[in-house]
């Protein structure tokens, strides 16, 4: 543990997930790369107006695609302190509600399939096999190989994700699915905690009209903000506000 007074969060990577030409899944009307990017910017102006000492750095800030490893490595080249992924849902008719996600074994099929629908979008990318190491997003066994990469900033991504899902429950809410762990390629090679949250589901029409709504991007962004708030006082041995 860091002693109180040294240790600084002092850069957050914000990453909308998909975006350009992979647009992700569809409710009836919204994109998932849409509302994505809405949720995060929105994220981003809170805590640049509150927070002017922490380095805000977006992987992406308009509509282009920017391939899955390109995202980690945004976050590790800058040397960041945390990295935020928001992705939007999909699923079967009835599915509903918040999950936030930290890298590490599926412990069911259905995480596993949220894995696998999340990490189809390296199919899209020029020589995918290559640039991650031969993997598979078809491949259960790949997706249990690049699991343990995460392992030493897995206490301190468990700790933001248990707090943003308690903000999603609590102060916005939302029906929480809770906090799960799965093989997501976009957190995979990050050095730093990470997680992924996915908002809701666009296939659920009451959840889509929410998502793709401004007050309830600007929610689930506060949402978010609370808990990396918590989170960053947790970590510099300040009182939590």
């Amino acid at each position: 543990m860091h002693t109180p007074g040294r240790y600084r969060l002092r850069t957050v990577v914000l990453d909308a997930g998909h975006g350009g030409k992979d647009i992700g899944c569809n409710g009836a009307d919204a994109h998932e790369a849409d509302v994505a990017l809405s949720i995060i910017r929105a994220l981003g102006r809170q805590i640049e107006d509150s927070m002017p000492d922490v380095r805000v750095i977006y992987t992406r800030k308009t509509d282009v695609f920017v391939e899955l490893d390109e995202r980690a490595a945004i976050a590790n080249r800058n040397h960041a302190d945390l990295f935020i992924s928001v992705h939007c849902n999909a699923g079967p008719r009835g599915s509903r509600g918040t999950e936030v996600w930290t890298m590490g074994l599926h412990k069911t099929e259905a995480n596993l399939g949220v894995a696998q629908r999340e990490n189809s979008v390296i199919l899209q990318e020029k020589d995918y096999q290559r640039r991650y190491d031969g993997f598979d997003p078809r491949s259960p066994q790949s997706h249990i190989l690049f699991s343990l990469f995460q392992s030493a900033y897995i206490t301190n991504s468990l700790r933001f994700a248990q707090r943003i899902d308690r903000q999603f429950r609590t102060s916005v809410g939302r029906n929480s699915r809770g906090v799960k762990q799965a093989g997501f390629l976009v957190l995979w090679k990050s050095t730093m905690p990470s997680v992924l949250v996915e908002a809701g589901f666009l296939t659920d029409p009451t959840e889509e009209n929410y998502l793709d709504d401004k007050a309830g991007q600007q929610a689930i962004a506060g949402g978010i903000y609370r808990a990396f708030r918590e989170y960053k006082h947790d970590l510099e041995g300040g009182p939590a506000e």
